[in-house]
């Protein structure tokens, strides 16, 4: 379902589109925010809003079915024949390439886990109950999807991602260039440190004078849900639910905060990459990174995947509700349909004191064509695509 956007007439047609739960971009509001005006030197631009949706997007999937696996099907019908015609090319440039490929999967074995929490951080946010889940055995991506990844299908399906075709998209302040600031006077009224970016996208994640050159080892951002799943249907898989992204992210541990355990710092050591310092302040980057990390940073969990908390928030297949039952389920994939999607795992804006969505058990929502400088995306499959084996 398109999120509601405004239009600013006095700004060159820029278009401002708002996310239930303010995108919720680590932020974990549950509303639709106002966007509001902020003075900016040299902006003088005082521009003021409507109300429109969001047209569907060139290169999106088609008008949205009213379920995830409707949703999944329709992009495979455009992507899977591409998938499986360059499945092969894939395979060889592997073989040609000195970098190694970061696609790779692992096998989750199947079992029985304990879901959500009945200590929730955030009760609003739908963490509990509690409730035991008995996940068949899938395969995981052990790493999130990259740049250099991204960049493959792109070139082999001319893909246009929603960013792109909006012409902007979500950006951290403090990630942005002051020539890139001094031209943008809106921002979400509640948290303004979130400025909408003409042509920030995948390709330039902090606007038109930034560049991915340096960080093809890092995860894709600006990435929707329509176009996490896109990216999947061609590269035949598809994305987790949120209860196999939260059984793969435990590692095999049962009612732990954190894919390796329940310390922060095990012998004072950084195992994710989220904000240090005062938010949205000052980063002191003691992780090492105050934007994106390489996807092989910091230790896998015990199943051997990479960055399961922190760096950038990962969707997941599920349509979003705060209501849990608390039987016992087989497989579950959340509700039949829904307004926001779900994600999973934090980022590296993520901070205790007004983010603590960096654990096992936190989930937070997006509209399926949101994007953001910090939201991505990594893969799940049934059965482990040939071009793999």
């Amino acid at each position: 379902m398109a999120a509601p956007r405004a239009r600013s007439p006095d700004a060159g047609g820029f278009i401002f589109y708002l996310c239930p739960a303010l995108i919720a971009l680590s932020l974990g509001l549950n509303h639709a925010h106002e966007i509001t005006e902020v003075p900016r030197p040299r902006s003088g631009c005082g521009c003021g809003s409507g109300s429109t949706s969001r047209p569907e997007a060139a290169g999106s999937l088609p008008e949205a079915a009213s379920d995830s696996i409707s949703l999944a099907k329709q992009a495979a019908v455009k992507y899977s024949r591409e998938a499986n015609v360059e499945a092969q090319k894939i395979a060889q440039d592997h073989r040609s390439h000195l970098k190694p490929r970061t696609n790779q999967m692992v096998l989750i074995p199947g079992g029985v886990f304990t879901m959500g929490t009945d200590d929730p951080e955030i009760p609003q946010d739908g963490e509990g109950p509690a409730r035991k889940a008995h996940i068949k055995q899938f395969y995981m991506d052990i790493y999130e999807v990259t740049n250099a990844e991204f960049e493959r299908f792109i070139k082999a399906t001319d893909y246009i991602t929603e960013a792109e075709t909006f012409g902007d998209s979500f950006v951290f302040e403090g990630l942005l260039s002051d020539k890139v600031k001094s031209s943008i006077s809106q921002a979400v009224a509640a948290a303004p440190w979130w400025l909408p970016v003409k042509e920030a996208s995948w390709k330039h994640p902090e606007g038109p004078d930034s560049n991915i050159t340096k960080r093809m080892d890092h995860p894709v951002v600006h990435i929707s849900w329509h176009n996490a799943v896109a990216y999947c249907a061609w590269a035949d898989k598809r994305l987790p639910t949120e209860a196999e992204w939260e059984y793969a992210c435990r590692g095999g541990l049962e009612n732990r905060l954190f894919p390796w355990g329940n310390k922060l710092h095990p012998k004072d050591q950084h195992y994710m990459n989220i904000w240090q310092g005062d938010f949205p302040h000052h980063n002191t980057a003691d992780d090492g990174y105050a934007n994106t990390a390489p996807v092989t940073s910091f230790l896998p969990n015990g199943y051997g995947l990479y960055n399961m908390a922190g760096n950038v928030w990962e969707w997941t297949l599920d349509w979003w509700t705060v209501h849990h039952t608390t039987d016992e389920v087989e497989n579950p994939t959340g509700p039949a349909s829904g307004k926001d999607k779900v994600k999973k795992g934090g980022s590296y804006m993520c901070h205790k004191s007004y983010c603590y969505r960096y654990r096992c058990a936190a989930r937070s929502q997006n509209t399926p064509d949101s994007s953001a400088s910090n939201l991505g995306f990594r893969c799940a499959a049934d059965h482990l695509p040939d071009y793999l084996k």
